[in-house]
């Protein structure tokens, strides 16, 4: 069973041709400086807010054969670590097959269950997915939805990525907006906090500052997944791509969400 685009013609462009337009002119040089990568966050908005940021953080990675994508939920729906089973997705771009290896292997946490229902209204895996059929039209996935998961399963989940991954690299993809529906400076001050914490690689940190200070990062538990897979996998450095916030497009900067990339290698 395929999984069919939820959120085509809202959050990005229905139509092939101009998702094609716009996920190129968002990457712009892509391969021009691109390196490998072991992991990258992105935000997951519609593109006219969050897709210069999420551009930039990819062309900046080596386009991956395949890719452990990590998502929060936002529907509440479904189980806690959601593993979309077999089949496909699909975009305007085309088919993005799952990736049967890695999809098998990371059944191998016991957290992890297969599980459609989490992600069929979901947006924030779907939109990460033209811009890997961008920069590599033949990627496979592995696409794993996380609910509000502690640190010690946060930890669970990173391991079991980070073994679904050492035999056959695969670019690991945190998807995740910062700071929600607050004043810019505020919400610049906030997700520096949060981010301080993921570029010192510190996956505990990272999970504890976001919610000891409140902090609106909605995709933090995919983000400090994502860490604990890294380090597992020998990750020594962060990068930080970009920082902007939905005031950039909109104007209104008294309530904005705030986006950032980086890369991890």
């Amino acid at each position: 069973m395929d999984r069919e685009p939820a959120v085509a013609g809202r959050f990005y462009p229905g139509e092939r041709e101009a998702l094609a337009r716009e996920v190129a002119a968002l990457l712009g040089s892509a391969g021009d400086s691109s390196l490998p990568a072991l992991a990258i966050l992105a935000p997951h908005a519609g593109y006219v807010y969050s897709g210069p940021v999420a551009g930039a953080t990819y062309a900046r990675v080596a386009a991956p054969e395949r890719a452990v994508v990590l998502c929060p939920n936002h529907t509440g729906l479904g189980a806690l670590a959601a593993l979309w089973p077999d089949g496909g997705w699909r975009t305007p771009l085309g088919r993005v097959r799952v990736d049967a290896e890695l999809t098998e292997r990371l059944r191998a946490c016991p957290l992890v269950e297969d599980d459609r229902a989490a992600h069929l209204r979901e947006h924030a895996l779907e939109v990460q997915l033209p811009f890997l059929q961008a920069r590599r039209p033949e990627v496979s996935i592995a696409a794993l939805c996380l609910g509000p998961l502690d640190a010690e399963e946060c930890e669970s989940v990173g391991r079991a990525v980070a073994e679904a991954v050492r035999a056959r690299p695969a670019l690991i993809v945190a998807s995740s907006d910062m700071s929600h529906h607050l004043p810019a400076d505020l919400a610049r001050a906030k997700d520096e906090r949060a981010l301080s914490r993921l570029l010192a690689l510190d996956a505990r940190g990272l999970l504890e500052t976001v919610r000891r200070e409140d902090i609106s990062m909605c995709g933090v538990v995919p983000a400090t997944v994502m860490l604990v897979a890294a380090r597992e996998l020998g990750a020594h450095e962060a990068e930080l791509v970009r920082y902007a916030n939905s005031g950039d497009a909109s104007g209104d900067f008294e309530s904005v969400v705030g986006y950032a990339g980086a890369i991890v290698r």
